[in-house]
């Protein structure tokens, strides 16, 4: 257990006896969420030690094991082989293998299954959720909500916790119904609910409909009728509603629920990052070689040009998400930047690092890296081929790019594939990855936080990045907007002006090729130095002030009962 906390911003810890944190994303690495949680708890660890505890989904089997959860069967009094839960539920106990190493409980929620729609009539009496219209995920998401609440109560009595005691924390939609069910089971424990995009927002922006233009009228139950949304709506906007403590990830966020969820977040806890993900100097040194050769060595088994050390290597990653994550604004921007701007001579390599619907290794490539040929492809931008390339929007216009001979100094090369060290043509993971690239665009038109550019910077890879991420507002709003200075360039972005971020991200990038040794090497020190603003140690601050708002929220609500 941990020792008698002495951080002096913290809840004391005599007032907490269990801390739960409970998303899809638990040891289960999926987007954003899962680097939230796996680099802020260590901080946590630190004060609250295995009073900390958080749950997922057990979605794994005997053939395809968690790379991360090391079951360990006596935590928590031996709860996993003690402790009987209704409904047939069934869960592993166990430390998830991340800095500080928390208590980790991974449910089996299947059995839910049949008492969803018992469940969902009882949460619309209770608080008016709306499931009547529920599809696609809505109902699994669900039922492993409910299932979380139900271990989360189950074990508050097992361990003798005061349920006054119990913070029970729920991130995003998917876990809503856990949040409003342990509301009605266990309506002492103090609840808070994040919401880390709103489902209606990023529903309209990926809609195609522009979501800041006419941003003060929309409404958001009428959006969500007109977007098939109203089951995901109703649940996200009604937890936010109940929370003792509703937080969001930015600014940019906070303003989205105000207008869309008619909720203003309490806190906003922003998206720290864990200095100890970076590896020291001669790692990252040994890393950023060895990337870069394999890099260079695959762009030229792709394409059949030969690729010297001068070469600067620019890439964009995240989720695919064609408009949202500024993948349409990335490709046009470096088709510009090679026909229209001065690279100083260099060649430019800007690598698409998005998971796609993978088929296999591209054939042609993988035969020219293991045996040194030269034998083309038909897909010469592609290094996996896809299930999907006719319709995949990134491979459409990469291919018209390709057919039109456009480019010129610059070659795009899509690696549609999650980078987990065993993709077959790769093989190294992301994070191992980016210290060989020398710059990063993240064009983001939705992004609630942006962890991408975060990641790029605290790897000392200087970034670009617009503001409407949450981090480059962060940026904006506490260093000068330059990225020499700061290893960040934040671009204003707007409905109407994708052109001339096109040219603003291609001129930010030529200006980058005519940087000398030195000034390169500034610019990358300037960048980690930005990202240890946003370590977790300085940002955890503001969920210690989202456990108070709860705990005080729930302490009157039970008074006036």
């Amino acid at each position: 257990m941990a020792k008698k906390l002495t951080h002096k911003n913290s809840p004391s810890f005599e007032n907490i006896d269990l801390l739960f944190e409970t998303s899809w994303e638990v040891c289960n690495k999926i987007g954003g969420i899962y680097t939230v949680l796996s680099t802020k708890a260590r901080e946590l660890q630190k004060v609250y030690g295995d009073k900390l505890i958080f749950i997922g989904p057990d979605v794994w089997t005997e053939n395809n094991p968690s790379p991360c959860f090391i079951e360990r069967k006596t935590l928590l009094k031996s709860a996993s082989s003690k402790l009987k839960l209704p409904n047939g539920l069934t869960f592993r106990v166990g430390r998830w293998q991340i800095p500080g190493s928390p208590i980790v409980i991974l449910v089996d929620f299947k059995p839910m299954f049949a008492k969803l729609h018992q469940i969902y009539g009882e949460m619309w009496s209770l608080f008016g959720v709306e499931s009547l219209h529920a599809y696609g995920d809505y109902d699994e998401s669900c039922a492993f909500a409910l299932a979380s609440a139900i271990l989360a109560v189950e074990l508050t009595k097992y361990l003798k916790a005061d349920p006054s005691k119990v913070i029970a924390h729920f991130d995003e939609w998917t876990t809503g119904m856990g949040l409003l069910y342990l509301k009605s089971l266990m309506p002492e424990a103090a609840t808070i609910f994040t919401t880390h995009a709103t489902s209606i927002g990023r529903s309209i922006c990926g809609n195609g409909k522009n979501l800041y233009q006419y941003f003060e009228g929309y409404n958001g139950d009428q959006m969500a009728q007109e977007l098939n949304m109203e089951a995901k709506h109703s649940l996200e906007k009604t937890a936010a509603h109940e929370a003792d403590c509703f937080t969001t990830v930015s600014d940019v966020t906070a303003r989205e629920c105000t207008q869309l969820l008619n909720v203003t977040p309490q806190v906003v806890t922003p998206n720290g990052f864990e200095p100890d993900f970076v590896p020291d100097d001669k790692k990252y040194q040994r890393q950023r070689k060895a990337g870069r050769k394999h890099l260079l060595e695959v762009a030229e088994a792709l394409t059949g040009k030969p690729y010297d050390d001068s070469t600067l290597l620019v890439a964009t990653s995240g989720r695919n998400e064609y408009r949202n994550k500024g993948l349409d604004l990335f490709i046009d921007a470096m088709t510009e930047l090679g026909e229209n701007h001065s690279t100083a001579g260099r060649d430019i390599i800007a690598f698409i690092l998005v998971p796609a619907w993978m088929r296999e290794p591209n054939g042609a490539l993988l035969m020219n890296l293991k045996h040194g040929g030269n034998e083309r492809s038909d897909c010469d931008y592609l290094t996996h081929r896809l299930n999907n390339e006719d319709s995949d929007s990134v491979c459409c216009r990469l291919r018209t790019l390709r057919n039109q001979n456009r480019g010129g100094k610059v070659k795009l090369i899509y690696i549609p594939c999650y980078l987990d060290g065993h993709d077959g043509i790769v093989d190294i993971s992301y994070y191992d990855l980016l210290p060989a690239l020398d710059l990063t665009v993240f064009a983001s038109y939705y992004e609630p936080w942006g962890y991408t550019p975060l990641e790029s910077v605290a790897f000392s890879v200087p970034t670009v990045t617009t503001d409407k991420a949450g981090f480059g507002q962060w940026v904006e709003n506490n260093f000068p907007n330059d990225i020499k200075s700061t290893g960040v360039k934040v671009l204003q972005r707007e409905d109407t002006n994708y052109l001339s971020n096109t040219s603003d991200i291609a001129s930010e990038i030529s200006k980058y090729c005519a940087f000398d040794a030195t000034e390169a090497e500034n610019t990358r020190k300037a960048a980690y130095a930005t990202s240890r603003k946003a370590d977790w140690a300085l940002f955890i601050n503001d969920y210690y002030k989202a456990f108070d708002i709860a705990l005080k929220n729930a302490s009157a609500r039970e008074k006036i009962k």
